[in-house]
């Protein structure tokens, strides 16, 4: 057969790797994972501007570098095939991480590298590349290199990544709020690694903990399962082989609100929320790769939402779960799927007790209310709770860019909840003010989007999920009728 070597064009496919689909967050903990595996033990990020309101960042680690050949190869786009055999604490994948996570957000990659007593450096340009339409990687001069920002904060071992011309970095034109901006992000990025990388930040099976620092202010672990809680109840590990190599499951059930302070509890329920946050976490080499799904062997629901489960894999089981570039996306293959699928049913029962104990108390209270009453400081506000399941369930069906502006619409109504108008027309009209809730169309209507979206068995079940829940909790009534409507064989209790 005859054939032909086909070179794809430098230009375009440069621009190309720039929309693999990383946030600035995933892209800054991909160049990391390359520090950690070099033996960092500390991880420096620096950032600033250049002429005004131009922002760089830099990643400095303490590692032990690369040879000049090294880095050369380092900064090849993909240095290394993911059907390589890798160490059992690489935490790369396909070779694609530096320069793809680098790309996704900067024009000017330049990584400065120390294996000691040497200083080697290369740098990629995408205008460059573009212009020459050929992967020409540039060698700056010692002296373009002495005058780079953040350079200084390199030791005589360890590696320098350098992101200029953040051209995906939307800050404005306004140099004061460019910089408030900037430092917002960098909050956004302080958070996410507190989270993907909390186990290197602390003391575990004798290694020594990792130190990560943002313009020198050290990054603090964040345990999604609150572990150190007297509180948490951990439930028994589950430890497996598939091909030959362990896999673990731990499953924890968080604190009930009534276990903890009030701080305590609305910190571990993240920003997401308690709903969004069950699930299972994935480690791939003590490093987060998924967090937060059931991967559709369950429901995200209100009686589950402590519910969360570690689940460790070691690297050599890549090709089965099929983890992509960004290491943010995964798919657990049908032999742990299975196992995974046994321990949901014993996790959910577990993870119910907190409220079910409470069943009585629940089914005369609405556990679901619509509203939120919230007492801070003796100043008492009233919020739309993103947690109700229809809104949770609503949330979920959104892509980020639409649930970020429905959840500021959410805001917008909370914030302008009219609560002096309110009050002054009870005190004069109560009967005028009260509108006796929702009419029964509106009512039928949301109910039957209810069991849409959120399956029932029986009559029973749909019964109990109604009671719980605002709007319909305030109407037994109306709960008796509609179910009798939908199950003609069942009679409501």
């Amino acid at each position: 057969m005859k054939t032909e070597i086909v070179r794809p064009r430098a230009g375009s496919l440069a621009e190309s790797m720039r929309d693999i689909g990383y946030s600035l967050e995933t892209a800054v903990a991909d160049i990391l994972d390359n520090s950690i595996t070099a033996g960092a033990k500390t991880i420096d990020i620096r950032f600033g501007w250049s002429d005004g309101i131009l922002p760089w960042l830099a990643i400095i680690d303490d590692g032990k570098g690369m040879t000049e050949a090294e880095l050369v190869e380092a900064m090849r786009p993909g240095s290394r095939s993911p059907l390589e055999e890798r160490g059992i604490d690489d935490l790369g994948r396909f070779g694609l991480g530096l320069k793809t996570a680098s790309f996704s957000q900067c024009r000017k990659l330049t990584v400065i590298t120390r294996p000691g007593g040497m200083t080697y450096a290369r740098m990629w340009d995408l205008d460059f590349v573009r212009d020459k339409n050929e992967w020409m990687l540039q060698t700056p001069t010692q002296n373009q290199v002495k005058s780079l920002p953040a350079v200084e904060g390199l030791g005589s071992i360890g590696t320098c990544v350098l992101w200029q011309d953040l051209d995906r970095m939307d800050l404005g034109e306004d140099e004061v709020m460019a910089h408030s901006r900037m430092n917002e992000r960098m909050e956004s990025i302080r958070e996410h690694l507190a989270l993907i990388f909390h186990r290197y930040l602390v003391d575990e099976n004798n290694r020594k903990k990792l130190k990560i620092r943002i313009n020198e202010n050290p990054v603090e672990a964040f345990d999604p399962f609150n572990s150190s809680s007297m509180g948490t109840t951990q439930m028994p590990q589950e430890k497996f082989l598939v091909q030959g190599q362990r896999v673990t499951m731990q499953p924890y059930i968080l604190p009930h609100h009534t276990k903890v302070p009030g701080g305590e509890y609305e910190k571990f329920a993240g920003k997401e929320g308690y709903l969004h946050g069950q699930g299972f976490y994935v480690y791939r080499n003590k490093r987060l790769i998924i967090s937060g799904t059931w991967f559709r062997m369950a429901r995200q629901e209100q009686l589950t939402k402590l519910a969360r489960v570690c689940v460790d894999i070691p690297n050599t089981l890549d090709h089965l779960w099929t983890i992509d570039v960004r290491k943010s996306r995964a798919k657990p293959p049908e032999a742990i799927s299975r196992r995974m699928a046994q321990l949901v049913r014993t996790i959910q029962d577990n993870s119910k007790r907190p409220y079910l104990h409470r069943g009585r108390v629940i089914q005369q209270r609405a556990t679901n209310p619509v509203w939120q009453r919230r007492v801070s400081n003796d100043r008492v506000e009233y919020e739309v709770d993103k947690e109700h399941p229809m809104l949770a369930e609503f949330r979920g069906d959104l892509d980020d860019e639409l649930r970020s502006r429905f959840e500021m619409l959410l805001k917008m109504i909370s914030t302008s909840f009219p609560a002096a108008l309110l009050f002054n027309d009870f005190s004069e009209k109560p009967k005028h003010a009260d509108r006796g809730g929702p009419s029964d169309e509106l009512l039928r209507n949301l109910a039957e989007v209810l069991v849409q979206n959120f399956s029932c068995d029986s009559g029973e079940e749909l019964q109990r999920r109604m009671e719980c829940m605002e709007p319909f909790a305030s109407k037994p009534s109306f709960i008796r009728e509609f179910i009798t409507e939908l199950f003609p064989g069942q009679e409501s209790k």
